[in-house]
């Protein structure tokens, strides 16, 4: 067991000190010079929510296609394949253990699945964007 130093101790708690302080400096130093370099002018435009170029409206309802909700959701199943999908093949290649199969066949079946999804949604006609 190491004896206990007080000073590499200390030194630590002053590396985490010295950067709380400097990133405070920073945000102050944003705040100001935002403060500084804006515009003064106020106007009724200059007030109102921006939303994409298109002057804003009052509220109403509208109707939001299906077809949006389904792409989001499946980008998110093949997003979510993608994460899943470059870790594994870093490890799969790191390790080069060719007697352990099960991994690789794993992920086959993982793969094999998501293509059959596309292909499902594919011939329902959900990839379609207009019909």
């Amino acid at each position: 067991m190491q004896p206990f130093d007080v000073h590499l101790y200390a030194q630590n708690w002053v590396a985490v000190a010295l950067s709380v302080i400097i990133g405070l400096m920073a945000i102050g130093g944003m705040f100001a010079a935002s403060r500084l370099l804006s515009s003064r002018r106020h106007s009724d435009i200059k007030l109102s929510t921006y939303e994409c170029g298109i002057p804003a409206t009052p509220y109403s309802w509208s109707n939001l296609n299906i077809r949006f909700y389904i792409f989001a959701i499946l980008f998110l199943i093949f997003d979510v394949e993608a994460v899943f999908l470059f870790p594994w093949a870093v490890v799969f290649l790191e390790q080069r253990d060719l007697g352990n199969v099960v991994p690789f066949y794993a992920m086959v079946m993982f793969l094999g699945v998501l293509f059959f999804a596309i292909i499902y949604a594919w011939k329902k006609g959900v990839l379609e964007w207009q019909k």
